[in-house]
Order: structure tokens, then C-alpha cells, then sequence
């Protein structure tokens, strides 16, 4: 039987909010963590997948162990995003809704630095940072952290990726004497640097859900194509998951730039994120995400953290990941919370000999599909072709007698029989333009 937040040690006040956020069951991260942060005092490696309630994991024993009695800051939590980061300080700030005054802060880019310097003037207890923000507020001298108690890596090998010079930089401003729990969804060599410089030797290790390092309830395909046929055949697989929502990850900013024109183009339900967006445009679309708004999020690897929506029904692999570590986290974004989700990678030839080595070292299986013959990419391309003359808008500028010349021209068809030419002219431009782009065979 499941055990209590109260038999883990929680106290009263925490209870109390968890119950208003109807959250009653630990989960098994919970379970095996909150005991050991507690009453423990070693340092903690947590290996776990994402979506696992890992921020309550750290989040509870850290509001209940902060001393209310000092004016020094004791808690540092860094997370690779802005948005996980504040996803993270909004949970804290909720779980922390019946405990005694306390003052947190969440330290992030994308928003002015002078309001955030001035709000540290007043010492917080705990602070959620992004490395970049944090190392810069160091520089300029606007906090010290040399009385931090406990410091968490969340993400950890998401964000030694691309920030383990910051990250470096950051733990060596701190006390020897910390506590430190780093939270990862993989074990990399990278991760095992940190561990070995920057833990202490008698580190514990928690491996939740870990069985194979791939995460369970997720079903992994890949479709090899050509690169001309990459954009249809990805079309292809998102009309056939229409009003679900997936998330499509690119390698790089550029390239999630033009994949979400050509998306809009074709009308599809979309948005795109990366890190050259500003705070406030990355926000707008996320919420859009979230609440439904729009199906499909085009994003790079690191923009995508933080994003925590239970109702992500596919993941697609636009571009193959350069490391092991990237694919769990793509593929990490769905099947969230006990949920069933599809990991959908398109390749090109010269990529599949990687699918076997992605195999071996996360312990998964792919499955190939086949990809849809040419007749039904080009039926499928002019579905999409009427999908944008349904949501073409009317020209009010066009001349009432124009109009009526037009209507003169086609007043004698019925509906079925003017759908029928329009298809058929369609059908004939395509086929047209398809022969125009052929390579000569001479």
C-alpha cells in the first residue's frame, strides 16, 4: 500500500497545501527520496525520468528543513530554462502556501536584471536560477552564495550540455560543507564528472522507473525518407494525428524557424519556440500549448524544458539527436504521468545505421514504418490545399460586378460537381509541377 505524505516526515502546513493541490499519493520518486533528504545527510543522486513529480521530491524536505530564523540565503535550485525554472518556483511558492513567511526568489534571463537586484537587497531563504542569470547577478556581486546549505541540479544532464562551464563556475562559489542532489534522467559521463568533483564520496544513488533507460509506455518508430520527401512525409504524420498534441524537435533555431513557416503555410495548428525568443513571446506560446490553443509545438532541445503537459501524445524527431541524452528527453515529453505516448523519428538513409546504437545504449526498440506511397503523400498534399482554401479569408476588395462574372461562370454547377473540376484541375497542376521537378533521366 502506498505510503502517506506523513509517513515520509512531511509536515502539517506542507500537507495542507499538497491537499489543496489535490496531490495525495507520493509518487515512487517521492517515496524514496523525501526520507533520505530529510533525515539524512549524505549528498543524493536521483536517476529518474521526467514527469515523475521530481520537484516535490526536492521541493518539500527543502521548504521544511529551510531555518526561518536566519537571514541567510540556504537554498539554490538550478535549472537549464527560464520556464523550468519558474515552473519549479511556482510549485515551491504553492507547496510553501501554510508555512511561515517566506521569502524565494526565481533568477532567470529574458526579464530585467535591475528589478531582480534590487529584490535580493531583502535575502531570500531559496532561490531558482538558470545558470547564465545567476553567474551574471555573481559577477556583479548582487548575491552571495557563500552560506548556501543545499544546493539541487535539476536537469542535470540537460543542462551540462549546454551550460557546464556556468554550472562549474557556480559550484565552486559555494560552501564545501552543502548538501547537493542532482536530478537526471540519464547517467552520462558528463554527470559522472560532476558527481566525482563536485560530491562527496559517500554519495547516495536512487534509480527510479530506470529498468531500461528508455521510458516505459512509450513506443519508438522511425521512417526513412528522402530528403525531398522529408516535409510531406512529416505532414503526412501529423494529419493523420490530427487534434492531438505533439511536440516537434528540430536541431537548431534556424531550422525550427523555417519548419514552423512551412507548417503555418499549410495551415496547421502551430507554434514555435527557441532561445533567441524573448521571455514574453515564449510565454505566450507555451501558454498556448498548454491550454490548447494550438496542437503542435516546433522547439530545440533546450527550449523545451520545463514543459510539463500530461497530454502530449507523440514526440517527433525532425533531426536525430547528437547524443543519447537529447532522445530521452524528446522522448521524456510524452507519455507523462503514466500516460501511453509515440516517439516518431524521420531519417534519412545515411542516419539508420544509428538506430542500432540508440538501441544498445538506452536499452529501446524501434520500430520502421513504412512510409506512405506517392499516391497518398500527394492526396494528402491536396487535403491540405483544400484545408487552406476553407480557412482562406474572403477579398472584400474584389468588385461586386467581378463577383457576379465569376458566379455567371459556374452558377450552373451543383456543389459536388464544382468540388469535382477544382479537384480535378488540382490533381492535373500537381502532377504538372511533380513532372517539372523530376530529374532528367537522359
Amino acid at each position: 500500500m502506498p505510503k502517506q505524505f506523513s509517513e515520509l516526515g512531511i509536515n502539517e502546513s506542507l500537507q495542507k497545501s499538497l491537499a489543496d493541490l489535490q496531490i495525495t499519493i507520493p509518487t515512487e520518486v517521492q517515496e524514496k527520496t523525501l526520507p533520505h533528504i530529510l533525515n539524512q545527510k549524505e549528498d543524493l543522486v536521483v536517476l529518474s525520468k521526467t514527469g515523475t513529480g521530481k520537484t516535490a521530491a526536492f521541493g518539500l524536505p527543502l521548504l521544511q528543513l529551510l531555518n526561518l530564523k536566519t537571514t541567510e540565503m540556504q537554498v539554490l535550485i538550478l535549472a537549464p530554462t527560464r520556464e523550468l525554472a519558474q515552473q519549479i518556483y511556482n510549485q515551491l511558492v504553492s507547496f510553501a502556501k501554510y508555512s511561515d513567511s517566506l521569502h524565494t526568489v526565481s533568477l532567470t534571463g529574458g526579464t530585467p536584471i535591475k528589478p531582480q537586484i534590487e529584490e535580493l537587497k531583502q535575502v531570500p531563504s531559496l532561490i531558482v536560477a538558470t545558470p547564465g542569470r545567476l553567474l551574471d547577478l555573481v559577477e556583479r556581486k548582487a548575491i552571495n552564495l557563500s552560506q548556501i546549505t543545499h544546493l539541487v541540479l535539476d536537469e542535470a544532464d540537460e543542462m551540462l550540455v549546454a551550460l557546464k562551464t556556468e554550472v562549474d563556475s557556480i559550484i565552486k562559489t559555494l560552501p564545501k560543507s552543502r548538501r547537493t542532489f542532482l536530478f537526471t534522467a540519464t547517467l552520462s559521463g558528463t554527470i559522472k564528472q560532476v558527481v566525482q568533483n563536485f560530491m562527496s564520496s559517500n554519495v547516495l544513488q536512487i534509480e527510479i522507473g530506470m529498468s531500461t533507460k528508455g521510458h516505459q509506455g512509450i513506443e519508438h518508430q522511425f521512417v526513412v525518407v528522402e530528403p525531398i520527401e522529408k516535409l510531406e512525409v512529416l505532414m503526412y504524420f501529423l494529419n493523420s494525428r490530427a487534434r492531438q498534441r505533439g511536440i516537434i524537435f528540430c536541431k537548431t533555431k534556424a531550422a525550427v524557424n523555417k519548419l514552423a513557416k512551412k507548417l503555418a503555410i499549410n495551415k496547421f495548428s502551430s507554434g514555435a519556440i527557441h532561445g533567441s525568443l524573448t521571455q514574453g513571446i515564449r510565454d505566450r506560446i507555451l501558454g498556448q500549448f498548454r491550454e490548447g490553443h494550438i496542437d503542435i509545438l516546433i522547439a530545440t532541445d533546450l527550449a523545451a524544458r520545463g514543459i510539463d503537459i500530461k497530454a502530449v501524445s507523440f514526440v517527433v524527431n525532425y533531426h536525430l539527436p547528437d547524443t543519447y541524452e537529447a532522445y530521452v528527453h524528446r522522448s521524456g515529453r510524452t507519455a507523462r504521468a503514466g500516460a501511453e505516448g509515440l516517439s516518431f523519428t524521420v531519417l534519412q538513409q545515411d542516419e539508420v545505421e544509428e538506430v542500432a546504437e540508440f538501441e544498445k545504449e538506452l536499452g529501446i526498440k524501434f520500430n520502421e514504418i513504412k512510409k506512405a506511397d506517392s499516391q497518398s503523400l500527394e492526396e494528402n498534399n491536396t487535403l491540405l490545399w483544400a484545408k487552406k482554401i476553407f480557412k482562406t479569408k474572403p477579398n472584400r476588395e474584389v468588385s461586386t460586378e467581378f463577383k457576379e462574372k465569376i458566379h455567371t461562370v459556374f452558377h450552373h454547377l451543383t456543389k459536388e460537381e464544382l468540388i469535382d473540376k477544382v479537384l480535378a484541375y488540382q490533381l492535373g497542376q500537381s502532377k504538372t509541377e511533380h513532372t517539372k521537378t523530376e530529374p532528367s533521366k537522359k
